[in-house]
């Protein structure tokens, strides 16, 4: 295993997909203000809501990781 595989089985959240989005600015005013509301970044808040309609949808994988919580992560994560 490559240094770099052993930092995704490390920590999951290295292995997120990026990917670019194109938004009506409309839009993308009202998510980032709710996102603001909520204490969350923008991305963060879009990938929740994409969760909640995947579940809904009963399409949500069963082996998803948790989202991580609002705010700032723990100093641990800063080491």
């Amino acid at each position: 295993m490559t240094d770099n595989e052993m930092d995704v089985v490390k920590n999951p959240a290295l292995s997120r997909k990026a990917m670019l989005l194109r938004l009506d600015p409309a839009v993308h005013r009202a998510l980032a203000e709710w996102a603001e509301e909520d204490s969350r970044s923008l991305n963060s808040h879009i990938e929740l809501l994409l969760r909640d309609d995947l579940a809904v949808a009963s399409r949500l994988p069963s082996n998803v990781q948790p989202l991580r919580r609002p705010g700032r992560p723990p100093l641990a994560t800063y080491k």
